[in-house]
């Protein structure tokens, strides 16, 4: 890209280093204070409540029975109820910070670190997701925001898929709840899902660099002006319109149907490859909380399931889900979307296969 298309991301003019590096400071600065109070301090206690019981909670997918309650509005709004309740300060964070990410950041240090479409600028945008530890639903105003600072699919992809799979403090917990060799095998596929998958997402994307929404806002003639707190504010009123609307229907839809996306099999099938396969599908396109796969899986496993079920939900569950590609589906090609949808429904029941060997 040229510097006249980087001067004109940034309102016609290229900022100053100072002001660049004042800017990035004051965006650290949020991302860890909202970090430490959402995620970093509960996590802690909650850490010390996996080593202590062995447990972090109940299923929110089921009753201790095992039972989901038939679709119905109540049924909708109770899943939805519960769901935010857990992850509304998140929420409310992720979308923050990808709504600052359009205005603190520099757009010529984004695209030298994050921008290209080899291997290692996919690498460093799923190290970035680390320390996130968010869903893949909080995650995604980020990736989002990213994108609309020309970040390369790759690494927008690694940072969105990498904070719900490769979450440190969920594979501590998954290490007390269930036991190593879940967090040994969530490694390896969050690995594959977070790097591999990403990095072949560029490949696979061919020649398609920005979406047509950001290429629009790239070549406008007249970039719009305005102070900080009037851009923030419009980049956050656009992320607001844009992508929760989708978010709070999909999640009341899928609470809903929860009885008909996670049947309660005849005991003859639920060890089988059909079991496998519905919750492969089932695990993709629902939604969870962060961390909720653990007592999922703990609660199918203690019903009967197969260790093949509890391996699909292991890399299914967290990786993607309706609402989040939703979320996404204005910031990258649908191909993109399909390909990684199919992707982790396929490492899925790969996952679910080797889980009946080793576990």
């Amino acid at each position: 890209m040229s510097s006249n298309s980087n001067a004109s991301i940034h309102g016609g003019k290229r900022p100053s280093s100072f002001r660049g590096i004042l800017f990035v400071i004051l965006f650290l600065i949020i991302a860890i204070a909202g970090l430490t109070y959402v995620k970093w301090w509960p996590y802690y206690f909650k850490a010390i409540k996996a080593a202590a019981e062995h447990s972090i909670g109940s299923s929110i997918l089921t009753s201790d029975q095992g039972t989901a309650p038939a679709p119905s509005i109540q049924s909708a709004w109770d899943y939805g109820v519960v769901y935010f309740k857990s992850v509304w300060k998140a929420a409310v964070l992720g979308i923050l910070l990808g709504s600052l990410v359009q205005v603190l950041l520099p757009s010529s240090w984004l695209l030298k670190v994050l921008g290209k479409t080899n291997f290692k600028s996919t690498a460093l945008g799923g190290i970035a997701a680390l320390p996130g530890m968010m869903c893949t639903c909080c995650a995604a105003p980020i990736a989002v925001g990213l994108r609309k600072k020309n970040v390369s699919i790759g690494a927008s992809l690694a940072f969105w898929i990498g904070n719900p799979v490769l979450n440190p403090a969920t594979l501590i917990f998954m290490t007390f709840v269930l036991s190593w060799k879940f967090t040994l095998l969530r490694i390896v596929f969050g690995i594959l899902l977070t790097f591999a998958v990403s990095y072949f997402a560029n490949k696979f994307a061919g020649n398609t660099k920005i979406p047509d929404v950001i290429e629009d806002v790239v070549n406008q003639p007249n970039e719009p002006q305005g102070s900080f707190v009037s851009l923030w504010l419009r980049s956050m009123g656009t992320m607001l319109l844009t992508i929760v609307p989708a978010y709070l229907v999909t999640v009341l839809l899928l609470g809903a149907a929860r009885a008909w996306m996670f049947p309660s099999l005849g005991a003859g099938s639920m060890s089988g490859i059909l079991a496998v396969i519905i919750f492969a599908i089932a695990g993709t396109l629902f939604v969870i909380p962060t961390a909720a796969e653990i007592p999922i899986i703990a609660t199918f496993l203690s019903l009967g399931f197969g260790a093949g079920v509890a391996g699909a939900l292991l890399i299914t569950l967290p990786a993607v889900s309706l609402p989040s590609m939703l979320m996404v589906s204005r910031s990258f090609p649908r191909k993109v979307i399909w390909f990684v949808f199919a992707s982790v429904i396929l490492l899925g029941l790969i996952c679910g296969a080797i889980s009946t060997v080793v576990l």
